[in-house]
């Protein structure tokens, strides 16, 4: 009975110890890589933004609201100093985001394909109101310069790379009128609450890229606080997408922390 004892007394000890040994083998790991020039990183932030033409076209001759609505991102990423000061690096992560808004516009001969009560789809030049909602989901992965600049502020500069998960680009059109196929055609209005939908959803490339600049300021030890600017520099539409006759581009605004081992 006493050996029993002895032996579950072990045990329990052995149990005890097995999470204060995992951190030793975690925090030897990192002095391991901190001692070959690399960092990791945890960050989770929200988006402040929208799909944009530049310049503004002469269709659109008003944005009457703008919503940026709710969008979060999450993102691990790791740097790689590649001098002994450790003032220049690479940085490369994998970022799982959200990009969303909505907006009411109001537009002349702005060009439209609505879906008909039937589910028929009519092209036509559109003046009046147009909703617009957008809510995508993307995977990107940005491949960025880092620069030290103090001890406690750290800049970045490079592409990033998107492959869109999920997307959502649709709205309705009201208090307006279609003139079907071509500016001088059959009108249609739309007048007294009616409305029609449209859903260009299909239509949206899968891969998108651009350029991100961003700055860091370490407010605690492992705590950092970031602001990133991304920038697309291709069109969110396909290439053989004539609906919309003007490029628009994701142009968002990421603010939040992390968390750096």
């Amino acid at each position: 009975m006493k050996k029993k004892n002895t032996l579950i007394a072990i045990l329990l000890m052995a149990i005890m110890a097995l999470p204060a040994f995992a951190q030793q083998d975690r925090n030897k790991g990192i002095i391991k890589s901190s001692l070959i020039g690399l960092e990791y990183e945890v960050k989770a932030g929200f988006l402040i933004g929208g799909m944009a033409p530049l310049p503004l076209p002469e269709e659109i001759r008003a944005i009457e609201s703008y919503k940026p609505t709710v969008a979060i991102d999450i993102e691990g990423n790791v740097t790689k100093w590649i001098d002994a000061q450790r003032k220049w690096g690479v940085m490369v992560g994998l970022r799982l985001e959200n990009k969303n808004m909505r907006t009411d516009a109001r537009v002349k001969s702005y060009r439209m394909e609505i879906i008909g009560d039937g589910g028929e789809k009519v092209k036509g030049y559109w003046t009046g109101n147009v909703k617009t909602k957008v809510n995508n989901s993307y995977l990107t992965i940005p491949v960025v310069a880092a620069w030290q600049v103090a001890p406690r502020w750290k800049l970045n500069l490079g592409p990033y790379f998107s492959y869109m998960i999920n997307g959502d680009f649709s709205g309705d059109v009201y208090d307006g009128y279609l003139r079907e196929n071509d500016p001088t055609g059959s009108k249609v209005e739309f007048k007294d609450g009616k409305f029609a939908p449209y859903d260009f959803s299909k239509d949206m490339r899968k891969f998108q890229w651009g350029l991100q600049l961003g700055g860091e300021w370490k407010a605690f030890k492992h705590l950092n606080v970031y602001a990133d600017l991304t920038w697309g520099l291709n069109d969110i539409f396909k290439k053989d997408f004539d609906t919309v006759t003007f490029a628009m581009y994701p142009i968002y605004l990421n603010l939040g922390f992390g968390y750096a081992f």
